[in-house]
């Protein structure tokens, strides 16, 4: 599974819910649905990533970057 932040284009935030079912249908476990910003982030199949971006009123999908420190305890690298 991909963590994933899909953007809803502006013309579609008026229907946000539909599109938000619309994904859900295209494989993506929803997360947070962020109204205001017209994001909606959660995790899908990396098959599946095609199929989101293909959602009516998706503008873009995104996979998330995640960022991890080494423990205290490591030597420096």
């Amino acid at each position: 599974m991909t963590q994933v932040s899909v953007t809803v284009g502006d013309d579609h935030r008026d229907s946000l819910d539909g599109v938000v079912e619309n994904l859900r249908a295209s494989g993506l476990q929803v997360d947070q649905v962020l109204g205001t910003l017209g994001i909606v982030t959660g995790s899908a199949p990396d098959d599946a990533l095609d199929a989101l971006r293909g959602v009516e009123g998706v503008a873009s999908v995104d996979a998330q970057l995640t960022h991890r420190l080494p423990p205290p305890d490591a030597p420096v690298q």
